[in-house]
């Protein structure tokens, strides 16, 4: 059989009012497309489904048949509708943001914390992951932004620098330098035992550029995977590192000693990238706003 609920709906607007003329009026139709309508039903259940006088209406005995299986379908149409309405309106409402876990939790809870009280209808999902994984989280559709250290435009993605960060260099605690101290040098990093990300991270490959002006090799440097990682090595003195300011507030709260770096000063971009052709949601722009105005709070 091919039924459609139109018909379906006509059918049983028909059986509610006890009028061709009153269901008709009621769904917007003509008597004469309510007609057809119900004719094609019954074309197609092989029975007639109303007896019609000029005074009066009722439905036979296959119209009877008919009536709670059409209702049952129509109230599931109904149902489905609603659960894919809702289904876009959580899509519609749902921010999915991957981002480097350093940048993750020095930069995004305070971002998302307000972003929650300015926008309470939009849920931010966080995915923390290293920065390779950002990028397929985005191309492949499962972020609707990313946030990253991107130096280097990638196929298939847009970048728009949201905000840059100084190096700065960091310390193990020392009662007499701990805390924000002066600017210096990258020349007074000659000598130090560098802890560093792997040569191959965005973030390093700035850092690198500027070492190798004072003759610091790559190949002495011992290497780990996560900016947290290398922050609690400092702490425990086994080394020192160079990395963006946004990390700043991690250092201090533990402890170690942070000095901006210069001659020459040098910046890093954070970048939010998404999926190119895709138009971003009027979440994501306000997030980005959001990000912007905290990240220009932090010393630079």
């Amino acid at each position: 059989m091919n039924i459609g609920s139109r018909q379906l709906q006509a059918f049983l607007e028909i059986t509610r009012l006890q009028s061709f003329a009153k269901a008709a009026e009621q769904v917007s139709l003509s008597p004469s497309g309510m007609s057809m309508l119900v004719k094609e039903l019954e074309d197609q259940v092989g029975a007639r489904l109303f007896d019609r006088t000029t005074r009066s209406l009722a439905l036979t005995d296959a119209g009877r048949r008919l009536q709670p299986v059409a209702e049952r379908v129509i109230g599931e149409l109904r149902s489905l509708g609603a659960v894919i309405d809702g289904s876009e309106s959580a899509v519609r409402s749902r921010l999915s943001v991957a981002a480097t876990p350093m940048v993750s939790a020095s930069l995004l809870p305070d971002v998302v914390r307000g972003f929650g009280t300015t926008h309470p209808g939009v849920q931010v999902h966080l995915a923390d992951v290293e920065v390779e994984t950002v990028r397929k989280a985005v191309l492949q559709g499962d972020a609707d932004i990313g946030l990253g250290f991107f130096v280097k435009p990638a196929v298939g993605m847009s970048r728009q620098p949201l905000c840059r960060f100084r190096l700065m260099h960091i310390g193990p605690p020392n009662a007499s330098s701990g805390g924000l101290g002066k600017s210096q040098t990258w020349k007074s990093l000659e000598g130090l035992a560098l802890l560093s990300l792997p040569s191959g991270n965005p973030i390093q490959v700035l850092i690198e550029k500027q070492l190798a002006r004072i003759g610091c090799l790559p190949e002495e440097r011992l290497r780990m995977n996560l900016m947290g990682t290398i922050i609690g090595m400092v702490r425990a003195g086994l080394g020192h590192a160079v990395m963006p300011s946004f990390a700043m507030e991690e250092c201090l709260r533990q402890g170690l000693s942070v000095a901006m770096l210069r001659e020459p000063v040098a910046h890093l971009d954070l970048y939010l990238v998404a999926r190119s052709g895709t138009r971003p949601k009027a979440a994501a722009r306000a997030f980005a706003e959001s990000l912007k105005l905290a990240a220009a709070r932090l010393p630079g």
